[in-house]
């Protein structure tokens, strides 16, 4: 019976956890069995099959058992946390049964134990699906690029539950009392009331004062003055004397400008007389009108255009455009890219295929070969003067059993329809093919 698929994806996009140069992902369906083997079908239960495609580079995840799937972003809190302790118990087992096998004698047992201890890492809580409420990892044995195997597994998945918050209500204030403004000394009043009069005593006689001289002011005499005459005295002469100067100025330009107006007098211009002379030449023109002759004019003969159809393009081809390679822009170069070389491994006998994800000219490249031992390097890119496309290795590739793996230094021209037509030289001189396929952005 076929089985729900719950995800896909590019291997290339993780990061794969072992021991001693074997991964968790290429033991997987082993480790599967010793689990079902030694009666841990819970554990089993909660991991995906894995199924990889034919060029090895995309795995497919299966669930193992039928039944209801939903995601654990569209689960409830509840489902959640059944799922998690579900988990929390199937860590436990697996806990248990690494301890039994690191005791072992055997050598087989004991590295079973060392890939069982990464088996439950999984890169995110998005790879976790439940399967009829029970929970289901996919890439398990993966974590995310530059990061490790977390100390707890399931430490992605835990829930922190935010404590409601306390609202304590305050104690009001006791009313203030009202400010008491205590006066050193009274204020003074603004006027004073006259004390009242107190009658003097009836058998005493009333004193009698005496009237005050009376003062009379010494006021001195005022002189009238006469200023008030200068004024008037200079209105009179400015009358008098302002109509005189006026008609002394205007008598003395009026008689110059009378003589020039009568000096001037336009005389009239009699025209000369014109006299045609007659003409004794008869015009030898025809009267007819002239006819124009049209040069004929040869047409060119039409050219047959040929058209060549154009070359077709192979899917996932590296295409090196004209305008970027004008502007000196590697943007088409960016992502992942399947290569493979047109020379045979010394121990596979196949071409090495090579994945190199670039971005913005740098970049890792890897590789897998032999008993699963992956080898890794940085690359940076560039584009030259000339137009090529070169792409380099900071030395030998790193591989997992502590060996190095030459890598080629590739360089890359546009061909027919800006295909890339790439080569790859080793030491020595040592020129092969070599050809590029986009697998993903």
């Amino acid at each position: 019976m076929a089985k729900t698929l719950l995800r896909s994806g590019c291997l290339d996009d993780f990061l794969s956890l072992g021991e001693n140069g074997q991964t968790v992902f290429d033991s997987a369906l082993q480790i599967r069995e010793t689990l079902r083997l030694r009666k841990q079908q819970a554990v089993v239960d909660s991991l995906a099959i894995p199924q990889p495609n034919d060029e090895g580079d995309r795995v497919d995840w299966y669930a193992p058992f039928e039944g209801n799937v939903v995601s654990w972003a569209a689960a409830s809190d509840e489902q959640r946390k059944k799922a998690l302790r579900y988990l929390d118990n199937a860590q436990a087992n697996v806990a248990s049964l690494i301890q039994r096998c690191q005791q072992a004698e055997k050598t087989a047992i004991q590295l079973f134990g060392s890939l069982l201890a990464n088996a439950l890492q999984f890169p995110g809580s998005q790879h976790v699906y439940l399967v009829d409420g029970k929970p289901v990892l996919t890439f398990w044995g993966f974590v995310n690029l530059n990061s490790g195997a977390r100390t707890d597994a399931l430490d992605c998945l835990r829930i922190n539950e935010e404590h409601e918050p306390v609202i304590e209500f305050l104690a009001e204030p006791p009313p203030a009392a009202p400010p008491v403004i205590i006066l050193s000394e009274p204020d003074e009043p603004l006027y004073s009331v006259a004390p009242p009069v107190v009658a003097a005593p009836a058998n005493e006689p009333p004193q009698v004062q005496d009237p005050a001289p009376e003062i009379v002011p010494h006021v001195l005499p005022v002189k009238k003055s006469r200023r008030w005459l200068l004024p008037v005295a200079a209105m009179i002469v400015a009358c008098i004397a302002a109509p005189l100067t006026y008609y002394q100025v205007s008598a003395s330009h009026a008689e110059p400008l009378a003589q020039v107006a009568a000096e001037v007098k336009p005389q009239p211009i009699a025209p000369a007389v014109i006299q045609a002379e007659p003409v004794s030449q008869a015009s030898t023109l025809p009267v007819s009108q002239a006819a124009v002759v049209e040069t004929p004019v040869a047409q060119p003969e039409p050219v047959a255009v040929v058209t060549t159809p154009p070359a077709d393009i192979p899917k996932g081809a590296m295409i090196l455009p004209a305008d970027a390679l004008k502007l000196g822009s590697t943007k088409f170069l960016n992502g992942t890219w399947r290569v493979v070389i047109n020379v045979k491994d010394s121990i596979t006998g196949k071409p090495p295929t090579l994945r190199y994800q670039i971005a913005n000219n740098k970049g890792t490249v890897r590789l897998v070969h032999g008993d699963s031992i992956v080898c890794k390097a940085e690359v940076f890119s560039g584009l030259m003067q000339s137009g090529t496309l070169m792409i380099k290795t900071r030395g030998n590739a790193r591989c997992s059993d502590g060996s190095r793996y030459p890598l080629p230094e590739i360089s890359c021209n546009a061909g027919v329809s800006d295909v890339a037509e790439c080569t790859g030289r080793y030491e020595g001189d040592t020129v092969v093919p070599v050809t590029f396929k986009k697998v993903s952005d």
